[in-house]
């Protein structure tokens, strides 16, 4: 895998026109980052991804 900027760009599109939508299982603010990663370890995620958010 390589960073493309490219392609990243052409993601950020399909995702703001909804062709395609991430799929989130969990977010937690950054000060949360243990709670989340002990969420991640304990296998509790049903589907998709755990989002740190960072304000």
């Amino acid at each position: 895998m390589k960073a493309s900027g490219d392609q990243l760009r052409e993601l950020a599109t399909l995702v703001d026109a909804e062709i395609i939508r991430p799929v989130v299982d969990s977010v937690f603010d950054v000060g949360q980052t243990h709670e989340a990663m002990a969420h991640l370890e304990q296998g509790r995620t049903k589907a998709g991804k755990v989002v740190i958010r960072v304000t």
